[in-house]
């Protein structure tokens, strides 16, 4: 592990911005920066918690355990924080965050964050403004989830990993398709069909995880229609 300059970093949170001098020092010496490789677990449900997780840089994937079996959450990117809820909200992890490919991971030490929250106003509201987005985009994933149809839910996940993760009509898939039907709640051989169906049709070009957008507006309709 190696300790970080949190005065120049340029993955540094938006909320660390309203942190002074000698709190990014506090933080430096409490902060410990950890790389992760691809299917290492950066945060495991059921461990104990005595760290915030902050992403620099890396995309992950978060899986919680149901009654019959693991569920993957989303995909995110950083820098974001992974930890605070699961921090914060109890001191056992309620949620696994897994690397999908090279992470560089912060571990804050949790009573120090804590005290930059009491101390800070504009520190903590950034971070509520945080959670709250989360939260909301957490609402808005739950419902497509259950009123789209697959293909719906296979175009706007395609376009989301275009926009929001690689930021690129051109990418990988960063997980197999076994762990897309899982996010999408539904059966790998469905998701496979539908891929194929809009490779037939144009939408996309597909070489096995390789997924090029060619008819953005076609996605963007079946999205919405869902």
């Amino acid at each position: 592990m190696k300790r970080l300059d949190c005065t120049y970093c340029e993955f540094k949170a938006q909320a660390a911005k309203f942190l002074k001098k000698e709190d990014l020092d506090t933080l430096a010496s409490h902060c410990a920066r950890v790389s992760f490789k691809p299917g290492e677990k950066i945060i495991r449900d059921g461990a104990l918690s005595l760290n915030i997780a902050y992403l620099k840089d890396g995309i992950v994937k978060y899986q919680i355990q149901g009654p019959v079996k693991e569920q993957i959450m989303k995909i995110a990117k950083g820098p974001i924080y992974i930890g605070i809820p699961t921090t914060i909200g109890d001191k056992v992890n309620h949620y696994s965050v897994t690397a999908l490919n090279i992470c560089e991971v912060c571990f804050i030490d949790a009573d120090v964050f804590k005290q930059f929250l009491y101390r800070n106003g504009m520190f903590a509201y950034e971070i509520i403004q945080i959670m709250s987005r989360n939260e909301l985009e957490n609402f808005r994933t739950c419902v497509n989830r259950v009123q789209k149809q697959v293909r719906g839910k296979v175009a706007e996940a395609l376009l989301f990993l275009a926009d929001e993760i690689f930021e690129s009509d051109e990418f990988t898939l960063p997980i197999t398709r076994e762990e897309l039907a899982n996010l999408l709640d539904t059966t790998r051989e469905s998701a496979c069909r539908i891929m194929s169906e809009f490779a037939e049709a144009g939408y996309i070009e597909l070489k096995v995880r390789d997924i090029k957008i060619l008819k953005r507006d076609k996605l963007q309709k079946i999205s919405e229609v869902g």
